[in-house]
């Protein structure tokens, strides 16, 4: 097993454990704030109506306080992590936003939901899915717990292919990104080198997209965001 790439449950579990306290900080910076616009633009194009809504590997629960402003806090939504230090600092983030206790934070594994099937309206994932050890199995629980005619989505990095733009995008991945990282984080699972060693080898575009027609969605469509940087995959149970 490529070490780098080790996505053991105690393994990741541990990583992210380590750099919750920088997170947000190097989430922001190493994408220059895109993210933020990325995570609005999920809740336009996959909005709740009804609910509830699951926000998986919701890490500090942006993605989950997005949509909770869409709603104006008036829509059931969940949030559940495996790293319980991330979800301490998720629930910091939510008292100071007025959002706490009405967004619920669960620590979970993505491959064992401890909820109902047939729960939300929409199962959604942001920048997690590739750190799940078993990807199809993640996939299939989100499936399970989505009511039918709800839906999955999942926001992912993607790789570029524009020729000048991913051989940048590499190089980014590669030198800066890591070291900007490991530099604030002082991860001692080299957080930073896993992170985009993971997006270059984890399935983007129609092999992602099959992979969530085999957990069982159908009208599986895919959208890149910024160029091909990150991908949103969406799947109708």
């Amino acid at each position: 097993m490529n070490d780098l790439l080790d996505r053991r449950e105690v393994r990741i579990r541990k990583m992210f454990d380590g750099i919750a306290p920088s997170y947000d900080l190097l989430n922001h910076l190493l994408s220059l704030n895109i993210d933020k616009a990325w995570r609005k633009r999920v809740t336009r194009m996959v909005p709740l109506t009804t609910g509830p809504l699951l926000d998986l590997c919701t890490g500090t629960g942006d993605l989950a306080f997005e949509y909770d402003k869409v709603c104006g806090g008036s829509l059931r939504i969940v949030a559940a992590d495996f790293s319980g230090e991330m979800l301490v600092h998720a629930i910091r983030k939510s008292k100071r936003r007025g959002s706490h206790p009405r967004i619920p934070f669960i620590q979970a594994d993505a491959q064992q939901l401890p909820f109902p099937s047939n729960e939300f309206e929409v199962a959604a994932v942001a920048f997690g899915l590739r750190n799940v050890t078993d990807t199809d199995r993640g996939l299939q629980e989100m499936v399970r717990v989505t009511r039918p005619g709800g839906k999955v989505a999942v926001l992912e990095f993607s790789r570029p292919r524009h020729w000048f733009l991913g051989r940048a995008y590499r190089a980014y991945f590669r030198y800066l990104l890591p070291m900007v990282g490991q530099l604030f984080s002082r991860s001692g699972e080299k957080a930073y080198r896993y992170l985009p060693a993971s997006v270059m080898e984890f399935p983007d575009g129609e092999a992602l997209a099959e992979r969530m027609r085999a957990a069982g969605l159908h009208d599986v469509q895919f959208t890149p965001f910024t160029f091909g940087i990150a991908t949103l995959y969406v799947g109708t149970k």
